[in-house]
């Protein structure tokens, strides 16, 4: 239904969430993060409820494992649910359960994690990790590319219909907050979006956003 992918930038601290799936809106529901604190995808069946009580878990100092254990545990659905956690230390863990439809992929190191299911192959996480590891430049320019090369390889089995790309660096407001809820194409919308608020007037305006 869904692939996403979660990353830690070390040399700035930044956190970031990307996904992509093929129905509408998936930036409403599945990507989370926060500065500081860390990310967490919640998706397949998506328990809304993982992203609140996960990140309250690791704003409260919980590592990534011990979160999705205690989330998943405590969920009579577990099992058609998926769902990756990365910690402020840039651990990671992640949950697949046996009710999700084939393929189902997870890619998990330190500073990255990736996930997905209803995938058209198993190519696809694989690639999304091999594509973020080769770019370069800003977290969310690697985080597209990460998605673009998923979708490339095959994607969510129906298409992809929204995507969405979050990053948070020192503020608790995000740095990039970008999402196309329906469209054809929405990666080419996503990386256009992603030219209007990283330039010009809008880049602009966001610098001389109040800070803490």
């Amino acid at each position: 239904m869904t692939f996403s992918i979660l990353a830690h930038d070390r040399t700035n601290g930044a956190f970031g969430v990307a996904t992509a799936t093929g129905g509408p809106a998936v930036g409403s529901l599945v990507p989370h993060a926060r500065a500081g604190v860390g990310a967490l995808a919640t998706q397949g069946y998506t328990n809304p409820l993982y992203a609140y009580d996960g990140m309250a878990a690791l704003e409260a100092g919980q590592g990534a494992q011990a979160v999705v254990y205690a989330l998943t545990t405590g969920d009579p659905e577990r099992e058609r649910r998926q769902l990756i956690v990365m910690d402020r230390t840039g651990a990671t863990a992640g949950w697949s359960g046996q009710g999700l439809t084939d393929a189902v992929g997870m890619h998990l190191e330190t500073d990255t994690a990736i996930a997905g299911n209803l995938l058209a192959n198993t190519d696809v996480v694989p690639a999304m990790a091999e594509a973020f590891s080769r770019a370069t430049g800003p977290l969310e320019l690697r985080l597209l590319a990460a998605l673009t090369a998923g979708d490339v390889a095959g994607g969510d089995a129906r298409g992809i219909q929204s995507a969405a790309i979050k990053t948070y660096a020192d503020q608790v407001y995000p740095a990039i907050d970008v999402r196309v809820d329906y469209s054809l194409n929405p990666l080419d919308d996503l990386s256009t979006l992603l030219e209007k608020v990283r330039a010009g007037g809008y880049a602009d305006f966001f610098a001389t956003l109040p800070r803490r």
